[in-house]
């Protein structure tokens, strides 16, 4: 049967594997040949399960939003990712990664960051555990959330902002395997998307994958059956989208749709728009899709939302764009805007700027009143208040 899930070599169809510096062969080889068998130990399970029920407060509701479902013709449930503990769905990876560093021996973790969000919840995730936690974060992201970096401070971490290239998430992402190149045997790298060399992307999917295994559960209760007629997310690394659509990769009456940010629109070089724009290359050790320029020289991405700005995608989605699994739509800054106002004018919730591009793709979408949709709200907007201060439409 065709899958859509990893093969035994690391690859989503053509995209995927590990290109990475010798020095680091050893440190992903040992994850290679761990991380399943932890992963689906008894002793982690209870552990991580544990963790996600009493510390970050999961199951997160599945919540039924009736003026947005009339607003767009169809039934819509949020999965409500920004009511975890650390306000996003980044913290179900952290706590995973970190129950496998400590069974690994490690005692030094290292972590990239753009919006911030992943580093808050590694710095708490190092808290909690009483470990060592480094944060690289480019200067750019740090000046625009400069209150996600006074929470790592806070919670113990110590923060280095990165000066070199654009200053955002791909800069950081180097420094950050700068780092771990330096320090191979007592650090454990704790990468926040499904991104990088193998297994990361498929580790960090599977840890997320307590998002779409909880969809499933809901649905059912609520529906009377266990899938959705369309599963939403904002994708940019992807790892609440990977989450979001693990368990129904393989489900064909799915019908998945990404959403990525097109910045100031896909033809005005302003853009993260990553598949639409982006060519086969390797970046940060692994085959996907690039933005870059016909020397091969990677391109700076922009996005309004820190979280987005990334010049690659996550293999898996590149193959689920490549094969046509997944329909993806580059959603502009203020498409995105409009959709976060609108969801806090009509539900109550003020969404994170990523998960605002995924509510901008709605009005892209043509569904009957009997359609199920599922949309991931990824994070919340406290991080992203000034943005939309700055942004507020004239009412």
């Amino acid at each position: 049967m065709k899958t859509f899930q990893v093969n035994e070599d690391g690859y989503y169809g053509e995209f995927g594997g590990a290109y990475i510096p010798e020095i680091l062969y050893q440190c992903v080889e040992d994850l290679k040949k761990t991380y399943l068998k932890v992963l689906e130990s008894d002793d982690f399970k209870k552990e991580f399960h544990q963790l996600l029920r009493d510390y970050v407060g999961r199951p997160s509701p599945l919540y039924h939003a009736q003026r947005l479902s009339e607003q767009y013709g169809c039934k819509i449930y949020l999965k409500r990712e920004d009511l975890n503990h650390t306000g996003a769905h980044k913290i179900n990876n952290t706590i995973g990664q970190i129950l496998l560093a400590r069974r690994m021996g490690k005692t030094r973790i290292i972590a990239e960051t753009g919006a911030g969000q992943h580093g808050v919840a590694t710095a708490t995730v190092c808290a909690l555990m009483n470990m060592e936690c480094i944060v690289y974060m480019g200067k750019t992201d740090v000046e625009r959330q400069h209150i996600n970096v006074e929470k790592m401070k806070m919670l113990g971490a110590t923060v280095h902002p990165v000066i070199s290239g654009n200053m955002t998430l791909k800069d950081a992402t180097n420094e950050a395997i700068r780092d771990w190149c330096c320090h191979p045997s007592d650090t454990y790298y704790i990468i926040g998307s499904t991104v990088g060399p193998h297994p990361y992307p498929d580790m960090v999917a599977r840890l997320q994958s307590v998002i779409s295994e909880e969809i499933k559960k809901q649905l059912l209760e609520k529906e009377g059956r266990d899938y959705p007629d369309y599963l939403m997310a904002c994708v940019g690394g992807g790892s609440n989208a990977a989450g979001s659509i693990f368990h129904y990769l393989d489900d064909e009456r799915v019908k998945i749709v990404l959403a990525e940010a097109g910045g100031l629109g896909i033809d005005t070089q302003m853009s993260a728009a990553t598949i639409q724009l982006g060519k086969l290359g390797i970046i940060h050790g692994s085959r996907t899709l690039v933005m870059q320029d016909e020397d091969g020289q990677i391109q700076e991405p922009y996005s309004i939302s820190a979280g987005l700005d990334y010049p690659g995608i996550g293999p898996i989605h590149a193959n689920l764009a490549s094969s046509k699994r997944a329909s993806v739509l580059a959603i502009n800054d203020s498409e995105a805007l409009k959709a976060a106002f609108e969801l806090t004018r009509l539900e109550g919730i003020i969404p994170a700027l990523e998960s605002a591009h995924a509510l901008g793709a709605l009005a892209k979408m043509q569904f009957k009143p009997t359609d199920i949709v599922v949309l991931t709200v990824s994070g919340r907007g406290d991080k992203d208040i000034e943005t939309y201060l700055n942004n507020i439409p004239n009412a």
